[in-house]
């Protein structure tokens, strides 16, 4: 019985320290890291998806038929203007402007004679051996046979420039595409699409920008004396692309349409990029940003510091008593790895940046110091407390 006694005893006292343990850590203070906002000037940079396109295209036809005779390029590779890339059969070519030329010198001696006649006829019309209208019809002969010559001088010039046309070159520098056709098959002028040639130095990025945004960029246009049709004012763009290292590549909007798409609500963008390397390729998609704003001074935080209250973002504010309080607040684009707070913040509050889930209105906190960094390349909550630079 008496050892009933004592284990009953034993048991009441554990139950009184696990209690007291239980309402200590309830006591306990929240451990939470804290820190100011960050206020410097900024510029708002919004984000679009677009598409590379080569600056200059161009579809290689002939404008001469024939037999197709040689192709001096390999497929794929960079080509200079003015560098030969196909051959047409030139030999009805040849025939043609020997035929032109022998006509052209009938005209000549046709002319040649012509002349000498209405010279004669015209002296002797002076010395009354002749009559006027016989000067006439010489007249028109000399006449026809200077029109007879020009005819001629035409057909030799056309037949000269179908020889030119046989060699068929290339009309811009950039990389040119397989041939679509080969040598032995008949070319038709002006239809037949032998390949084509993209220029890739400089090329070019597309991109639809919304109504709304779109009259941000135009008056930021206007304050740099310029208009967003023309460029706005070499208006700074950057693109990234798909890739794994995430390189970024800088460029000048230059252009813009001149009306907003009615079925989209969007107006087309375009934007330049210098590309001596090529590495930049026609049909590849990419994120452009670009300045939304021009400067002003701007309070930043982490997203990490920001929750929601029904409808509103709120942060946690730690007053002088180590007392937390919610203020509500209204975000805006991300900078930097920030937020950038639009209204509800001065930039001298203490708010809570780690630890967010342990707090709420009216609760004690044991906060711990620390300062933000310039760029915010990882998320506070995702480091454990001790990596923290706190004090």
């Amino acid at each position: 019985m008496k050892a009933r006694i004592l284990v009953l005893l034993l048991c009441m006292a554990g139950w009184t320290v696990a209690a007291t343990h239980f309402v200590n850590a309830q006591e306990a203070a929240p451990q939470v890291v804290v820190a100011k906002p960050l206020v410097r000037d900024v510029t708002d940079r919004d984000e679009f998806i677009g598409r590379f396109r080569a600056a200059e295209q161009v579809d290689i036809r002939s404008r001469v038929g024939g037999y197709l005779q040689s192709i001096a390029f390999k497929d794929g590779q960079l080509v200079k203007e003015g560098d030969e890339l196909f051959k047409v059969d030139q030999r009805p070519f040849v025939t043609a402007l020997s035929q032109a030329k022998a006509s052209l010198a009938v005209a000549t001696a046709g002319l040649t004679y012509a002349q000498a006649q209405f010279d004669r006829v015209n002296a002797l019309v002076k010395s009354g051996s002749q009559t006027v209208a016989t000067l006439d019809d010489r007249r028109r002969e000399l006449d026809s046979a200077q029109a007879n010559l020009q005819g001629s001088q035409a057909s030799v010039d056309r037949a000269e420039l179908d020889m030119t046309y046989s060699r068929i070159v290339a009309p811009l520098s950039g990389r040119i595409d397989r041939h679509m056709i080969s040598v032995g098959n008949l070319v038709t002028a002006d239809q037949t699409v032998l390949t084509s040639i993209v220029m890739l130095d400089p090329i070019d990025f597309y991109f639809d920008i919304d109504e709304r945004r779109l009259l941000s960029y135009a008056e930021t246009a206007r304050k740099n004396g310029s208009v967003l049709q023309s460029g706005g004012g070499g208006l700074k763009v950057s693109v990234k692309l798909g890739d794994r290292d995430g390189t970024t590549y800088s460029g000048t909007l230059d252009f813009a349409e001149n009306q907003v798409d009615a079925a989209t609500g969007t107006l087309r963008a375009r934007a330049r990029f210098a590309n001596p390397d090529f590495v930049l390729q026609p049909g590849l998609f990419g994120r452009v940003e670009l300045e939304g704003s021009n400067s002003y001074k701007a309070i930043l935080i982490p997203d990490e510091a920001i929750s929601s209250d029904q409808d509103e973002r709120v942060v946690f504010v730690v007053g002088k008593d180590n007392v937390v309080s919610t203020k509500a607040i209204r975000p805006g684009p991300k900078i930097d790895g920030y937020r950038v707070v639009r209204s509800g913040l001065d930039g001298s509050e203490r708010l809570v940046v780690r630890g967010v889930v342990r707090v709420r209105p009216g609760v004690k906190v044991d906060p711990k110091e620390t300062t933000l960094p310039p760029e915010n390349k990882d998320p506070v909550e995702s480091a454990p407390l001790t990596a923290v630079n706190a004090e």
